[in-house]
């Protein structure tokens, strides 16, 4: 079995997979303060679970972007499941091309999902992850990462909505059953959802105009991005564990699997 483990700003995401089945899937809050004891008792309580054996975990794979947990989730791994974790970073085997002018910037997440949307949708395609902030990655028919686009999460414009006024409330973030609001709340629903998918919409089409290939795929992953997929014909395939499948994927290639 492979533990796969997407660290992000908000959630630090674990899936277990058996060749190429997901046989489980975790979600913890990611917390820079938990020692690498903690986070050890969390991944095996966790699997522990599914009654999953920590003998049968035989490799694990790691994207993050947040750098502060990096030392302490390492060690819980080697220490608790005897493994020594591979890191997706500068210098792994991926498949998919850096062509942009700051490809040392571009964050692991982006790459895992690039490599999932590109091996299991095939290019051209347009990869979205709706997760703490929104990211639109635009990769070749070829498997070259040529552009990316990134724009607060709609949690951040939720959240800022209601800290940065008096008197709105916090919302449940969904979609109402019309934009034709009758009260407070469902009129910032409306204005959030709807907007959102003015703006999803919008940048795919403005991708492919200046792409001038109309024969892009988009493929949306994040955990709010179902209602958004749900909600427009732009977006041609929602995937859920699209990360975790990216990361088998780089692990496969980085070990010689076919």
């Amino acid at each position: 079995m492979l533990l796969v483990v997407d660290i992000g700003n908000t959630n630090i995401t674990l899936g277990v997979f058996e060749n190429e089945d997901i046989t489980a899937t975790f979600r913890i809050t990611t917390k820079i303060q938990r020692t690498s004891d903690e986070f050890g008792m969390l991944i095996t309580n966790l699997l522990n679970s599914r009654k999953i054996e920590l003998s049968k975990i035989k490799d694990v794979i790691i994207s993050s972007v947040v750098p502060d947990v990096m030392h302490s989730f390492e060690n819980a791994v080697v220490k608790y499941l005897n493994k020594k974790p591979i890191i997706v970073g500068p210098g792994i085997k991926t498949g998919i091309k850096l062509v942009t002018g700051n490809a040392p910037e571009i964050g692991a997440d982006r790459i895992v999902d690039a490599v999932g949307g590109y091996e299991l949708y095939g290019g051209p395609v347009i990869v979205i992850d709706f997760g703490t902030a929104t990211t639109y990655d635009y990769i070749t028919e070829d498997g070259a990462f040529a552009a990316g686009i990134t724009s607060p999460g709609i949690k951040i414009c939720a959240k800022a909505l209601w800290e940065d006024t008096a008197k709105l409330p916090a919302i449940d973030i969904r979609k109402p059953d019309s934009i034709l609001a009758k009260d407070t709340i469902s009129s910032m629903q409306a204005g959030l959802v709807y907007g959102y998918i003015g703006q999803t919409e919008y940048i795919i089409d403005k991708i492919k105009e200046e792409a001038d290939d109309d024969r892009i795929k988009v493929v949306a992953t994040g955990g709010l991005g179902k209602i958004i997929a749900d909600s427009t014909d732009k977006i041609d395939i929602y995937d859920s564990n699209l990360t975790l499948k990216g990361l088998r994927l780089i692990y496969n290639r980085v070990k010689g699997i076919s």
